[in-house]
């Protein structure tokens, strides 16, 4: 038994062939964007539980020395050391630190 294929056949094969493989790589790249977006979304999360875990444990620490009646630099100590961590975290956060040039192409500046 030979197989005989007209030409509108064939050119209909490869069609269906090549709509298949569009369909099959937009799923793939769908399928890596939803991956890459629960990622993401886990990385902040897994962010904002260290900085809540952190946060708890300053104001437990914080907390556990003022009702202790501590001295005057102890109090200091507790409540200025992690002010100065949050206020360097703070002003690196909110300096610009760079000024980007626009440049032509092949790199060269303006």
């Amino acid at each position: 038994m030979t197989l005989s294929l007209t030409p509108v056949e064939i050119m209909a094969g490869l069609g269906v062939l090549l709509a298949l493989g569009f369909v099959w790589r937009a799923g793939a790249r769908r399928a890596k964007a939803a991956a890459e977006a629960a990622r993401t979304g886990a990385r902040l999360m897994s962010l904002a539980g260290r900085v809540l875990f952190t946060a708890a444990l300053i104001v437990a620490v914080q907390w556990l020395v003022l009702t202790h009646e501590p001295g005057v630099w102890l109090t200091l100590g507790v409540l200025g050391v992690p002010a100065l961590f949050a206020s360097h975290t703070l002003t690196r956060a909110l300096t610009i630190t760079t000024h980007d040039v626009p440049r032509r192409r092949g790199g060269e500046r303006r």
